[in-house]
């Protein structure tokens, strides 16, 4: 299991600044949030000199940039085809920087609209642009959200799509808190597609997000781990905080905190393998 830590969490600070604060609290990746005014500069405004300065950047740090995350929904029909163009840019931009996942969402269903419709909507989006993430050697990992938390409803939409470069981003409190599925449950149902984890706690009100130090809200990250290490899953799990603390204080103290709790679940396997 590989550690890494959204640009959310400080968003003020530059890509080689972030590259720097991920050494120092020990994390090995980095997950950059695209579109929405970070300054770390992975936007598709970026023009060539500054790719270069980038990927010279990148190549010359031994912290992963493991998934670029944008705001791209496909689940409204009369707003696809500019959501699918949108996300084609952001991949051929992740290829550019040797960036392996770009995280999209489906997308909430309109008040006007019905769930096939918006169903069959994300379905075709998702299978056209699978191939072109397979063209760009890159993945796109769908997160689960919103109206799409419950684990069923992605792990059908991943059999519709069928496509290798296609996989399922989980958010450890979305499903249980919007989805009503546990941690179990979870990687049960969509075990095979998971390729990338959000890690966080929190409180299950739907209003917002209300985090809280990880092991102190309501969601049982130790089954959270148990069922990760079980899998023996060796992916990034990313931890994901907008609009909390400053920085210098969660960083050290969640990441601390989550190993812990997959300490106590590695424990656990040796004993029963005994």
């Amino acid at each position: 299991m590989k550690y890494a830590f959204n640009s959310a969490s400080c968003p003020e600070l530059s890509l080689d600044e972030l590259i720097q604060t991920a050494r120092i609290y020990d994390y090995q990746g980095l997950e950059l949030r695209s579109g929405i005014g970070h300054r770390h500069g992975v936007e598709l405004t970026a023009g060539q000199m500054e790719k270069s300065r980038l990927r010279t950047l990148l190549a010359d740090s031994e912290i992963e940039i493991c998934c670029l995350s944008i705001s791209n929904t496909f689940s409204k029909p009369v707003e696809v085809g500019y959501q699918i163009g949108e996300t084609m840019s952001y991949l051929e931009l992740a290829s550019s920087l040797s960036i392996p996942n770009v995280r999209v969402f489906c997308g909430r269903i309109p008040a006007d609209g019905s769930r096939e419709t918006s169903r069959e909507s994300i379905i075709d989006a998702l299978y056209s642009l699978g191939e072109v993430a397979g063209d760009c050697g890159v993945r796109l990992v769908v997160e689960t959200h919103d109206h799409w938390s419950d684990p069923r409803l992605m792990a059908e939409i991943m059999r519709e799509v069928n496509r290798p470069q296609v996989a399922v981003a989980w958010d450890v409190i979305h499903t249980e808190r919007e989805g009503q599925a546990g941690p179990e449950e979870v990687y049960e149902t969509l075990g095979p597609w998971i390729q990338h984890v959000h890690f966080h706690d929190g409180l299950r009100r739907l209003d917002r997000l209300h985090y809280r130090p990880i092991g102190t809200g309501e969601f049982d990250q130790l089954r959270i781990a148990r069922v990760l290490v079980k899998a023996g899953y060796q992916g990034y799990v990313s931890g994901e905080w907008y609009n909390w603390e400053p920085y210098e204080i969660h960083l050290p103290r969640e990441l601390a905190a989550w190993k812990r709790f997959v300490s106590l679940a590695e424990s656990e396997e040796v004993e029963h393998g005994v």
